[in-house]
């Protein structure tokens, strides 16, 4: 059994060269929402879900981005909303937010 059931990584990569950036696209905040979230619904703790801060995970030209394992799935957002349907859907049932989806290559 794994420390934790699932990982949630979110880019906050801010980059300084121009090139699109994850936190140009309020990466922190919606990872700060998400991490909120999942303790209100009782999601974090151990052998549940952790809410994790990322570097970059090279895809920020796509994002902003978050990544799910042991799944390996990655996501999309926009607002709110979209982080909603991600921790309730996919963090606490298991459910992949299929809109939300970007290619894993």
């Amino acid at each position: 059994m794994s420390y934790f059931e699932r990982h949630i990584f979110f880019c906050l990569n801010q980059r300084e060269d121009g090139r699109p950036s994850c936190a140009d696209c309020g990466s922190v905040k919606m990872q700060e929402y998400a991490k909120r979230r999942a303790k209100e619904l009782g999601l974090s703790g151990v052998g549940k879900v952790r809410v994790n801060k990322s570097g970059c995970l090279d895809r920020c030209e796509l994002g902003p981005i978050a990544v799910v394992y042991p799944e390996a799935v990655w996501y999309t957002y926009v607002d709110k909303h979209d982080i909603d349907e991600i921790v309730e859907s996919h963090l606490r049932d298991g459910k992949v937010v299929e809109r939300l989806l970007i290619d894993p290559k």
